[in-house]
């Protein structure tokens, strides 16, 4: 569900919106349109999850871009309101129906967030001159509302693996100057709050599946985050992902 840049060697600006606004250039918006729905219904399909099981693997984790699922909340013509969008919501039960044929655990990891999580573009699809997941309580409340959206579809799911309610988190609270992508963090407060109204959201509606806590590659996160599963009585699972 995303274009991470560095992978298709596009190495300056390699954001999937900038990606798609040089195609758009190239080919004009309809072809381009037409081109990602394609790439959509086509980078995996039922063969790929097949042999996937073949290979001796037990899960597949999904990278959920937001904007397949609701609208980025500077285009909702309401403010505060979540307009919801079938497509993101149609691929995700495609690709669980071929999990649960082959008995696959699916993990849902949300890769991109509304505004963006992080200093490392490609992996959130950030515009720079947007306000970030961070810096904006709307893009913050959208995911929170986005989680809960998931977490009631899919509640009674026995093969949805886990949520992983976001992916690689890397932003410098403390000093965002010399520290842009939080390695050296010692806070986390602002990533810890909105992990815990995450967590709470999803148990209001479903408290059987695991919930993963992702790290800021430092140990510092890890010694602040357990009181997230603790508050909510829930099964956490807490990833360092060292880069």
């Amino acid at each position: 569900m995303l274009q991470e840049g560095y992978m298709l060697k596009i190495y300056r600006e390699g954001q999937q919106y900038r990606i798609r606004e040089r195609i758009t250039d190239l080919v004009g918006a309809e072809k381009t349109k037409e081109f990602y729905d394609l790439w959509l219904a086509n980078h995996t399909t039922r063969a790929d999850i097949d042999a996937l099981k073949e290979w001796g693997y037990n899960s597949v984790r999904l990278p959920m871009h937001f904007d397949l699922y609701t609208l980025p909340a500077d285009k909702e013509a309401v403010a505060g309101q979540d307009t919801w969008l079938e497509k993101g919501f149609e691929l995700t039960d495609k690709l669980l129906a071929w999990c649960k044929a082959n008995r696959l655990y699916l993990i849902l990891d949300l890769h991109a967030a509304p505004g963006g999580q992080g200093n490392d573009l490609n992996i959130s699809d950030r515009d720079p001159s947007k306000p970030s997941l961070w810096e904006s309580p709307e893009n913050q409340r959208k995911t929170v509302a986005l989680w809960r959206k998931l977490a009631e579809r899919y509640k009674d799911e026995p093969w949805i693996g886990a949520y992983d309610i976001i992916n690689e988190p890397n932003w410098g609270f403390t000093d965002p100057k010399n520290d842009r992508n939080g390695t050296k963090e010692k806070n986390n407060a602002p990533l810890r709050k909105l992990m815990t109204e995450i967590t709470a959201a999803i148990r209001e509606v479903d408290n059987k599946h695991i919930v993963i806590i992702e790290g800021m590659a430092g140990e510092q996160l890890q010694r602040r985050l357990p009181a997230v599963g603790q508050q909510h009585g829930t099964q956490l699972s807490q990833i360092l992902e060292l880069q």
